[in-house]
Order: structure tokens, then C-alpha cells, then sequence
């Protein structure tokens, strides 16, 4: 089997995400840093695994780790071996752990959350309208970032006066160019903060998530501080990070498919549509990390061994022809079926997933509302990726406003 080494620069994402597809649906990767893994690169094999109690989180069961061989100092630590929280355990733990937070973010209850993001988008679209004429605008850091951000930290608790820091930690945290002498210091300084946020929760709660989480574990939930302390971080990254990357991909992709953003403008197809069509075509989730096989598990006609760690390849997946048809590697927002699995599957598949599709239901046609001149002020081959494995994130998205 050849293996694929995974370009730490995301040069060209869709080019490497077909190179994962033609080598099967399980691929050997070599992660930034020389780590070796599997990838699990097609649908149906994707779904099989998310919900195969042989494949688990137990970072203690992966052999390269057990061998000493992952250094603490590795810029993808962070997303390997985050902490004990419902991202790292599976079973009677997991549920536990994942209970509260999936209770607040049902779809039921997320839906109380319009207004709020309605009124946070409206602002968002009001300093976008007094940027000076002509200018061009970074459309991300204006608009994509500053609405999953406060919806999140406000869900979560945390003030607005710690975003600044926050965005600077968490931009160390995803990337693959933080240098290895600064990650030891960037995690210890991410438990400070977020340790600092849950202890004045615990001083003063609120009507939030961060108290629930707090007051479970005072009635008998028995959470434990580093529990809640990296709940709180697990929901913070990925509550922001998919969402700035969902409503950029959506506004890319309309700008490069005229014809399609006139059907939707003109209210011929549904922006729903839209949503999930970017979610499958141009998935904001790249790459997830990690899991590890407790037994040799068959996976196509190769083998995944026991103690190897597997990633899950979204961006290869979302377009295989053997789930989407020979028309997978177009943009098709009238595609139907389009059962997609860019939020995951099984157990661990995002409880966030109702929340990101609210913001950017509420986001996006807002956006071309005011602004249904918009267009892009670059051409779209200069869009660059930024260097991060897991997030199919953009460094900018410059545009003109019209």
C-alpha cells in the first residue's frame, strides 16, 4: 500500500483528497510530522467504522504512542490527546459526557437561538455596509468569524473581552506550522484560560452551559474540572471552526457557479439546499483525528491492524462516486438525495450540528440580501488555504461588496 503523506500547507486539498479516493477505501497517511495512520476514504466505509465498536478513542490503545514515539511537542497534540472529554472516551463515559451537551443543543432548543442570531448577523451586515466604498473587504474576518464566535461564547458564557486571546491560542492549536518549542506553552496557556473561565463560572454562574456543566457535576454527574474544563474547550474550537468555514465555503462556491447563485437568489432552490450541498462538496471538516483499532478490522479488501490509529478523510469522502454518482466532484445544489455525513456518524457525530446549520441559515441569506452584488475580489485560483489538516479554512476571503 502506498502511503499518502498529507501536505501540512493544504496546497491543493481537492487533488489530495482524490489521491486519498483512487488508493481505496483505506488509505496508509503520513500526518505532518512523520506520524503514521490509515484514512478511511469512501462512504460507505466511513459510515461502517463510525459505528464499529472496534474502533474507539482510547489514545492508550495506539501502538506508536504506547512505543514513546508521538512527542508532546507534535503541533497536532493538541487534537490527538486533547484531555478527557466526550471527544476522547466511548461508552457508559461518553454518554455522560455528552449528555448535557447534546440536551442543550437539540434542534428544539437551538431554534430559541434564532433571534439572538438573526440580531448578531443584522450587526455583523451593518458594519460590512460602512466599510468605505470600493474597498475590498476580508468577508471571513468581517462576517464568518464574529457570528459562530459570540453565538458560541455566549451559549458557553465566555466574555467577549477573552476572543482576542481565544483566536490566538486556537490559531496555534489547529495549525501545522506552530513551531514544536512553542506547543507545550500554547496548550498549558489554552487550560489556563479556559480553567480561569470555569472558575468564574463557579463564582458566578449564569444562564449557560458552562454553569450546567458546573452544577451537573455538583449533583451527582461527577464531572470532573479537567472534564468540564475541556468540554468547555472541545465545544469553543469546534463550535466556531466549522461554522467560519461552512459560511466561507458556501460564499466561495456561489461566486464560481454564477448560474447556481441565481437560482438560489431568485428563490428557486432553497438555501437549505445550499447548506448541504457545500457541506458534502467543499466540507469545512478536511480531516477528523483520531481513532485506533482494538482488533484487525477488514475494511474493503485491506486490513486495518490492531493499535493503528485511522482518521476520517471527509474531504475525500464527500465526493465518492460510489455513494454521489460519476457527478460527485461537482457543485450541484440541486443534487437529491444528498445524504451526506459531513457532521460525522454514530455515537460521536456532532451535537453542534444544528447550531451550525441555524447560523449560516440565517447568516447566508442574510448576507446577499443586503449585498446581492457581491463578488469576489480576487479570482478564485489566488484563495489560499491556510495550513491546518483538519479544517478546510481559508486564509482570507477578500470581496467586494458592490
Amino acid at each position: 500500500m502506498t502511503r499518502i503523506a498529507l501536505d501540512p500547507l493544504v496546497a491543493d486539498l481537492d487533488a489530495e483528497s482524490a489521491a486519498l479516493r483512487a488508493a481505496g477505501p483505506l488509505a496508509e497517511v503520513e500526518l505532518p510530522g512523520g506520524v503514521h495512520c490509515y484514512a478511511v476514504t469512501h462512504h460507505a466505509e466511513a459510515r461502517r467504522l463510525l459505528t464499529d465498536s472496534r474502533v474507539v478513542k482510547d489514545i492508550d490503545v495506539w501502538n506508536a504512542w504506547q512505543r514513546g514515539e508521538i512527542p508532546m511537542d507534535w503541533p497536532l497534540i493538541g487534537l490527538v490527546n486533547p484531555g478527557r472529554s466526550m471527544l476522547t472516551v466511548d461508552g457508559s463515559d461518553h454518554r455522560r459526557l455528552r449528555g448535557l451537551v447534546a440536551q442543550a443543543l437539540t434542534v428544539k432548543r437551538v431554534e430559541r437561538l434564532r433571534a439572538g442570531i438573526e440580531a448578531l448577523t443584522n450587526a455583523s451586515l451593518d458594519r460590512l455596509a460602512a466599510h468605505p466604498k470600493g474597498e475590498p473587504v476580508d468577508l471571513k474576518a468581517e462576517f464568518a468569524y464574529p457570528l459562530p464566535m459570540n453565538v458560541i461564547s455566549e451559549l458557553m458564557g465566555v466574555d467577549a473581552s477573552d476572543h482576542p486571546r481565544l483566536k490566538e491560542l486556537f490559531e496555534k492549536f489547529f495549525s501545522t506550522q506552530t513551531p514544536p518549542e512553542e506547543v507545550p506553552q500554547m496548550m498549558a496557556d489554552l487550560g489556563t484560560l479556559f480553567t480561569k473561565i470555569v472558575d468564574g463560572k463557579r463564582a458566578n454562574p449564569g444562564d449557560d452551559l458552562t454553569s450546567a456543566l458546573i452544577a451537573a457535576s455538583e449533583d451527582g454527574d461527577h464531572l470532573t474540572d479537567e472534564e468540564i474544563v475541556n468540554t468547555l474547550q472541545l465545544i469553543i474550537a469546534a463550535g466556531h471552526e466549522t461554522t467560519i468555514s461552512l459560511v466561507v465555503n458556501v460564499v466561495e462556491a456561489l461566486q464560481t457557479h454564477p448560474e447556481q447563485r441565481r437560482r438560489v437568489l431568485s428563490g428557486e432552490v432553497p438555501w437549505e439546499n445550499v447548506i448541504e450541498e457545500t457541506l458534502r462538496w467543499n466540507t469545512p471538516t478536511s480531516h477528523v483525528l483520531i481513532r485506533f483499532a482494538t482488533e484487525d478490522i477488514e475494511v474493503g479488501d485491506r486490513v486495518l491492524p490492531k493499535g493503528e490509529a485511522l482518521i476520517v478523510s471527509f474531504g475525500a469522502l464527500g465526493r465518492d462516486e460510489q455513494q454521489y454518482g460519476p457527478t460527485a466532484g461537482e457543485f450541484d445544489i440541486t443534487r437529491s438525495p444528498n445524504r451526506h455525513i459531513a457532521f460525522g456518524h454514530g455515537p460521536h457525530v456532532c451535537p453542534g450540528a444544528a447550531l451550525s446549520r441555524l447560523e449560516a441559515g440565517v447568516a447566508l441569506p442574510a448576507l446577499y440580501e443586503r449585498f446581492p452584488d457581491l463578488e469576489l475580489a480576487v479570482p478564485a485560483s489566488e484563495l489560499r488555504n491556510k495550513p491546518i489538516v483538519t479544517q478546510n479554512d481559508l486564509h482570507e476571503l477578500p470581496v467586494d461588496l458592490g
